[in-house]
């Protein structure tokens, strides 16, 4: 028997912040139904948006665990930090710094509050 990876899930209460965010930083293409959305992205497996009403954010690192997370590439910190802060994430560690310095990572969290790393290429 073999298993893989089909999807990724992410919880939220705002199905279409969410799922826009996700889709301006990995391009690909958005399907819709009321209660998720799809996102496709070549050579991905498919992030799957669902919609939680009641959905609490994790409160990382200081409280209720991350849940879940993403990790990053990049070959360009500070365009990467631009493109996810002008899509509607925000810094989580450092807050005020572009440089990766947490294990040479960058955390940000999406706007429903799932955090993210972005690390060198």
């Amino acid at each position: 028997m073999n298993l893989s990876l089909m999807s990724l899930v992410v919880d939220t209460a705002d199905l279409e912040g969410e799922s826009s965010f996700w889709n301006r930083l990995l391009g690909g293409s958005l399907a819709r139904t009321d209660t998720h959305h799809f996102l496709r992205v070549d050579d991905f497996p498919v992030l799957v948006i669902q919609l939680v009403p009641r959905h609490e954010p994790p409160q990382w690192p200081d409280g209720v665990s991350q849940q879940m997370h993403f990790d990053l590439a990049t070959d360009d910190a500070a365009e990467a930090d631009k493109r996810i802060l002008d899509a509607g994430g925000r810094r989580l560690r450092p807050t005020d710094e572009v440089a990766p310095t947490h294990q040479g990572n960058r955390v940000y969290a999406s706007p429903a509050g799932h955090p993210f790393c972005v690390r060198a290429a």
